[in-house]
């Protein structure tokens, strides 16, 4: 025998090499049988039979399988439906007043019946904390505890001790004795007086954390702006997710938040259509940091600060058919690696200062959004004397301006339909219509 010799070992190794080779082989040729008629069973959460009829509990101010106008009857609903494997919750007409979040399920319809049904909040109270808590502290003392009831939500706010930041903390009020108060949750940071913290009556209308497979559907939401402190979207909003997925949000209204109207946040496959999102202090519709594959579809974004903003690292998501009007800074804002997204046949009007904005993602080329398409969208009337329909900043390449109708019905000012800064990468502008501004496109590479 000439050449190396192979040891037992190695032929071993290989032999089994081979036989996962060939078995991962035939596996890849062959299909499974189709399902043709499902049946329900234990753990199989792939395939169910297509029941005529589902669980359905009722919640309403009267003739309702849950009779009651605040948060506690609309959480016992969902929580019932969650405890017999999901279902859908009805709320009927009436205007419902709540002082903590419905927190949702996975597996489960939230269905209103559209303006009728109305979910608002009660009007934010700010004390400051009266003692300091430390970061493994279940509870808190206030200052004035007479706005606050137990089962209340509440946000936690104080500068960081250690490095300065803002920290926010979302909690529900479980015990009390006098301004003393148990939280569901332990706090996990410091809430030292030296950092000024305060607890203040702050709440998103409906939330989740770490669920899936929800439809939110004909309901109108009321944040009560002009009686609520402001908190951002990364906390709050008239809807607040974190890392939830296939979520669809349809033909709801999200209005008069001090916040956002509608924000999702590391949540992958959320569908929001035929919603209005209206008169919020901050973003109509925010596709949050790291949210994939998002589809924002025939929505009505007016008079937010922003109309629709992708957020950070957003990507291959879709928005389209959406009208989005008179939105006080921007119409439509993208940045912080949000790549490879389309926007087409939108209707974006009256924006206070850029129809669409691609943000300059703090001069990083890497952190720019890259290769999305804007095309046959409509941009109208975007800014004041110096305003811009479309707005390209920063490191960002591969960026395709096709098919869209620029218009400034107004004096062309100063105004200018498309443009491209001094280190944009490459853009493709191609079969747009530019009419009435100043300048139609302004170049700035190289020059």
């Amino acid at each position: 025998m000439t050449g190396k010799r192979f040891s037992r070992r190695a032929f071993c190794a290989t032999a089994t090499s081979l036989a996962s080779l060939a078995w991962t082989t035939a596996a890849r040729s062959s299909e499974r049988p189709p399902v043709t008629s499902p049946r329900a069973t234990d753990g199989d959460d792939v395939h169910e039979p297509d029941w005529d009829e589902r669980l359905t509990v009722t919640v309403g101010p009267k003739h309702a399988d849950l009779t009651g106008t605040d948060d506690k009857v609309i959480q016992a609903a969902v929580d019932y439906v969650t405890r017999l494997g999901g279902g859908t919750v009805r709320i009927l007409p009436g205007t419902y007043t709540l002082r903590n979040s419905i927190f949702l399920s996975s597996g489960i319809r939230l269905l209103g019946s559209g303006p009728d049904s109305v979910l608002t909040k009660i009007p934010s109270t700010t004390v400051a904390l009266e003692k300091n808590s430390d970061w493994y502290d279940r509870e808190i003392t206030v200052a004035d505890a007479r706005s606050f009831r137990v089962g209340d939500g509440i946000v936690l706010r104080a500068k960081n001790p250690h490095n300065g930041s803002l920290d926010v903390i979302k909690r529900t009020i479980v015990a009390r004795s006098g301004n003393r108060f148990k939280l569901d949750r332990g706090l996990r940071k410091n809430l030292w007086l030296s950092g000024k913290p305060t607890c203040a009556s702050l709440f998103a209308l409906l939330t989740s954390e770490r669920t899936s497979d929800v439809v939110i559907e004909n309901l109108t939401l009321d944040g009560n702006r002009a009686n609520n402190e402001f908190l951002n979207g990364n906390y709050v909003g008239g809807i607040f997710l974190q890392d939830c997925n296939r979520y669809t949000i349809r033909r709801v209204t999200s209005r008069n938040y001090n916040g956002d109207g509608m924000s999702f946040q590391i949540c992958h496959d959320v569908v929001v259509e035929d919603c209005h999102s209206h008169d919020n202090a901050g973003l109509g519709l925010h596709p949050g940091s790291g949210s994939q594959r998002p589809l924002i579809r025939g929505n009505r974004l007016e008079r937010n600060d922003i109309g629709l903003f992708w957020c950070w690292g957003v990507r291959y998501g879709l928005a389209e058919e959406n009208e989005i009007r008179d939105n006080r800074r921007f119409g439509v804002s993208i940045g912080h690696h949000d790549t490879d997204n389309v926007m087409r046949r939108n209707t974006i009007t009256g924006s206070g200062q850029v129809g669409i904005l691609f943000r300059s993602a703090r001069d990083v080329p890497d952190f720019a959004a890259h290769r999305n398409t804007v095309e046959n969208n409509r941009v109208i009337n975007s800014g004041g004397d110096e305003g811009i329909a479309i707005d390209i900043q920063g490191h960002t390449r591969g960026t395709r301006i096709i098919g869209n109708t620029l218009l400034e019905k107004r004096s062309p000012a100063k105004r200018i339909g498309v443009r491209i800064g001094e280190h944009v990468g490459s853009v493709e502008l191609a079969d747009n219509t530019i009419e009435g501004f100043a300048t139609e496109v302004r170049d700035l590479r190289g020059s």
